[in-house]
């Protein structure tokens, strides 16, 4: 005789499977319980076992008064203080472009493999955000915004593992886009060059990457991640060695004075 699942397990299957495919994040508040329960189509005895479980588990946290909330500490791992660490490292910012070519270029080759058509719509929304004002004159703004840009590709490639690691290191990567986007404009801005030639350029390249998404081009996809990482590689290593040349000629001309 096949034993009936209990629903408290169920239910706790369901919520398991929204935290490891991140439709639930760490630290998200859930639903209150009545909301939860009309969601899931269940009693609320049931709901609430199943709740017991997670926190049993260590997935979710309650706070008195506050609610039940997705555990912070989901990630702990694979995030501070190691990541951090990394990141403020100069020298690390070329490895993390590395990096970066295999994460969100898998991402965009799933995505387009798997997305829906509200991943598609998902994806034109953050594009355009990205192309506000707010994000073209505040560097910190844009990289905040793309974060979100590379999360929902990754959502969308349905890779549960994906989802995961970029969560883990969402914030080690925008502290990464954020000195990307400030040495490329400092650069640019000190050259006398219109900086809007390079804004230009990169949302194209986001754009061909999120066309290519839509139309479920997986190749086209992947190749339109790796050509905008290559860019920006590209062009901050060709500042980093203008940089350089001028040092020396600094240290030439302080040592001939």
């Amino acid at each position: 005789m096949i034993r009936q699942p209990k629903l408290s397990d169920v239910i706790t299957e369901r919520l398991e499977s929204m935290i490891v495919d991140g439709t639930l994040s760490a630290g998200e508040k859930l639903l209150p319980e009545r909301e939860l329960a009309s969601k899931f189509q269940v009693s609320r005895p049931s709901l609430r076992e199943a709740i017991q479980n997670l926190h049993a588990k260590g997935l979710i946290e309650r706070k008195q008064g506050g609610g039940t909330f997705v555990s912070q500490h989901l990630n702990r791992r694979l995030s501070d203080p190691l990541l951090a660490l990394i990141s403020e490292r100069p020298e690390t910012q070329f490895d993390l472009l590395e990096f970066r070519h295999s994460l969100e270029g898998m991402a965009a080759f799933y995505a387009a493999l798997r997305g829906s058509a509200s991943d598609s719509a998902a994806l034109r929304d953050a594009l355009d955000k990205l192309n506000s004002e707010a994000c073209k004159i505040n560097a910190d703004a844009e990289a905040e915004a793309l974060g979100e840009f590379y999360m929902i590709m990754a959502k969308a490639s349905q890779n549960m593992v994906l989802v995961q690691v970029m969560q883990a290191v969402q914030g080690m990567l925008i502290d990464n886009i954020k000195q990307n986007l400030a040495m490329l404009r400092n650069a640019y801005s000190a050259a006398g060059d219109d900086i809007s030639i390079i804004n230009n350029t990169i949302f194209q390249q986001r754009a061909d990457i999120v066309s290519a998404i839509s139309s479920g081009n997986p190749e086209l996809a992947r190749d339109a991640s790796h050509a905008h990482l290559s860019y920006v590689e590209k062009t901050l290593l060709e500042i980093n060695q203008k940089d350089a040349t001028v040092q020396r000629s600094l240290r030439r001309i302080i040592s001939n004075g």
